[in-house]
């Protein structure tokens, strides 16, 4: 596995990219803690699950659509890193702008733990940004001579259990702190900054650096 990963430098940043990135609540974490919340630990790990497996599909589907493309024409590399990058400056953009009220306060209503996992599966495989995100993402930490397929299925995979990872601690977590989850207004402020400004550095970072 180690050949489809990129040299150490550009690893760690990878690594670390992801971690904020998974830390900062989007759709499937908001998801995640509200099954927690509402029917307690058990639950919100099994949504995890299939959030888990939504992005994981959807990692795939970037893999087989990037490996298409590039098959196709050398240059599309080049071009879809540079886009790639412009992306990530515009969803840092978007994150560092004051946020609309979330939903993170609407619970749902209890259910059974097969229809808690397909719901998760279904909230992170239908959200279309997700398949994008990782086309852009992905692409700026490619291993130099790789199988382009290979090396992105292998770090889209490290990204989905990081991201697991997270959410279960936000699962476990969910039930004896929901109080300060719910007022937890500042905190989400300052993740969502720190995760603004990684977006736009990984977004400079892409389009200053030479190709692959």
């Amino acid at each position: 596995m180690a050949a489809y990963l990129p040299p150490w430098p550009l690893f760690s940043a990878f690594l670390f990219a992801s971690l904020v990135l998974a830390l900062t609540p989007g759709p499937g974490v908001l998801y995640v803690v509200a099954r927690s919340l509402v029917q307690g630990r058990r639950s919100g790990l099994v949504s995890v699950a299939g959030v888990a497996l939504g992005n994981l599909a959807n990692a795939l589907a970037a893999a087989v659509g990037l490996a298409a493309l590039f098959a196709v024409s050398a240059a599309a590399f080049t071009v879809v890193k540079y886009a790639g990058a412009l992306y990530l400056v515009y969803l840092g953009v978007r994150m560092l702008r004051p946020a609309r009220a979330e939903a993170a306060s609407v619970r749902p209503e209890p259910a059974s733990l097969g229809r808690i996992f397909r719901d998760g599966f279904v909230v992170a495989l239908l959200n279309p940004k997700t398949t994008v995100f990782f086309a852009a993402f992905l692409p700026q930490f490619l291993a130099p001579g790789a199988p382009v397929m290979a090396s992105t299925v292998v770090l889209g995979a490290l990204f989905v259990a990081i991201a697991a990872a997270t959410d279960s601690l936000y699962a476990l977590a969910a039930g004896s702190v929901a109080p300060a989850l719910q007022r937890a207004d500042g905190a989400r402020r300052i993740g969502r900054g720190l995760a603004g400004g990684v977006f736009i550095g990984l977004g400079l970072f892409a389009a200053l650096t030479g190709r692959r």
